[in-house]
């Protein structure tokens, strides 16, 4: 009797397996999305003193067609801006090489072709381009030769005007905290005991010393400019770049351009954030008000090249700009914008904000984002909760079932064989 009953069986686990899947098909689902792949993109922050690659990433889904972008990574590129390489443009293009090289590593290489890599160029270029543009147009092309070799989806090097630069920034540092010169032999704001040479001709073909310029010189004698660790002055000649002699308008900064009163918080970031840090950690100066800001740039203003590079000796390229930049933040903030000391304590110096640098690639990020298309949501089948125990448990059920029967088998032979 056992013998036939255990011949049964099988194909009453088939039958059970089948009822079992015919229950499956009839239970109710419903579609779940799945969690949003990443999409990447990378700038290329070409300054005037350096180049730095940011690395973004945003979830392949959108909110408000805008991307949500965090920072990924970054890398700086060793040696000086773009613009530097006026003279041998296709060393702009090979400087980008390491940082590029590090891009293929940081981005997923299935990610390569979609991810959007762009360029842009800022003051040292805008200032080259005044001055030189076919050299300003021969650096371009060298990057762009050297960013297509790349597999990722290169769309274009360009040079930014400073409005754009500063809407960027604004969108950057509002996103982020969730908100939605005069030329002459010597030089009054560079350090006593530095000098550099320059051509005669590159000196008056700024737009700050055309008007100087003489009817007749030759233009490929080399001067040297040596700088004379002058506060005085170079207050003088920084504080004539902000023109406050005319506004059309109720309340202007300067140059005739529109503000309303200064009120609230703001983020100095950039090159404002990295000349004051100088000023507080390496020189060792406070800067919490505008009466400290500006002692503080006068001795910055008063050290010599040899006293500066004895405290930095790391930041031998930048070292001679530091007294002009101090100079121009100071005067920036109170003459231009009309900053004083109850307003100026809402003002922060910051490099980053939610772990991300603060500049205007980001806000050029999320601006292009709107741009690439989101990808569909993915959308697998789901069951209720309830319905997954139920179906759990009658596959324990099942396999208990299946174990008792095999368990039964097994003792029915033995008693047999003991027979």
């Amino acid at each position: 009797m056992a013998g036939k009953t255990l011949s049964f069986l099988p194909p009453l686990l088939l039958a059970t397996a089948g009822l079992t899947g015919l229950l499956l098909l009839c239970v109710p689902t419903r579609d779940v999305r799945e969690p949003p792949a990443l999409k990447y993109g990378i700038v290329l922050d070409a300054g005037s003193s350096h180049t730095s690659m940011f690395i973004y990433k945003w979830p392949t889904d959108k909110e408000n067609d805008t991307g949500i972008v965090g920072q990924h990574s970054s890398c700086d590129v060793q040696g000086g801006g773009i613009s530097s390489y006026a003279d041998d443009p296709s060393k702009a293009g090979q400087s980008l090489v390491e940082c590029l090289e590090q891009a293929m590593q940081d981005v997923p290489t299935e990610r390569h072709a979609g991810t959007p890599l762009y360029l842009g160029a800022t003051a040292g270029m805008r200032l080259l381009n005044l001055t030189h543009p076919e050299a300003a147009a021969s650096v371009l092309a060298a990057v762009t030769q050297t960013l297509t070799q790349y597999p990722f989806d290169f769309r274009g090097a360009r040079i930014l005007s400073g409005q754009d630069e500063g809407v960027f920034g604004w969108v950057t540092a509002n996103y982020l905290l969730e908100n939605f010169i005069k030329t002459q032999h010597s030089h009054p704001c560079w350090p006593q005991g530095y000098s550099t040479q320059v051509l005669l001709g590159s000196v008056y073909q700024s737009p700050c010393t055309q008007a100087q310029r003489p009817r007749a010189f030759n233009s490929s004698t080399r001067i040297t400019v040596s700088g004379t660790s002058d506060p005085a002055r170079c207050r003088s000649l920084v504080s004539g770049l902000f023109n406050s002699s005319s506004c059309p308008f109720s309340r202007c900064s300067f140059d005739g351009v529109f503000q309303p009163p200064v009120a609230g918080n703001f983020i100095a970031f950039s090159a404002f954030y990295y000349t004051v840090d100088f000023m507080r950690t390496v020189m060792g100066l406070p800067t919490a008000t505008l009466k400290q800001l500006d002692a503080a740039a006068v001795t910055t203003c008063n050290q010599t090249w040899a006293e500066l590079q004895a405290r930095a000796p790391q930041q031998k390229a930048r070292l001679a700009d530091y007294c002009a930049g101090a100079m121009f933040v100071h005067q920036l903030l109170s003459q231009g914008y009309g900053f004083d000391e109850r307003t100026f304590s809402g003002v922060t110096f910051q490099k980053k904000a939610a772990d991300t640098a603060v500049g205007w690639a980001l806000g050029y990020m999320l601006n292009l984002t709107n741009m690439i298309p989101a990808d569909p949501p993915g959308l697998r089948k789901g069951t209720a909760f309830s319905s997954w125990v139920a179906l759990l448990l009658l596959f324990a059920a099942l396999l208990l079932a299946a174990l008792v029967l095999l368990l039964r088998r097994a003792r029915s032979a033995k008693a047999q064989n003991v027979i």
